[in-house]
């Protein structure tokens, strides 16, 4: 599984990197979390507001610095 953080480096994309990891890190498994930073492919997306949260390059949320208890979720959800 892969986590894509869409956000050209502002805080709140600082803050949603911080949070995926920690929602990562307690579930224990093996996601790949990428950043991308290049307004293009965010663009590409269909994002207009940052952050941007995707799991396997489907958005799952636009402007919001998600929880990590929401990411958990969120994962949960892709896995089953």
């Amino acid at each position: 599984m892969t986590i894509q953080i869409l956000g050209t480096g502002c805080p709140k994309c600082k803050k949603l990197t911080e949070n995926a990891q920690k929602a990562v890190e307690d579930l224990s498994m093996d996601v790949v979390i990428e950043k991308i930073t290049d307004l293009n492919e965010i663009l590409e997306y269909g994002i207009m507001m940052t952050p941007g949260f995707a799991i396997n390059k489907d958005v799952k949320s636009v402007g919001k610095i998600l929880t990590p208890e929401q990411i958990k979720d969120l994962i949960n959800k892709e896995g089953a």
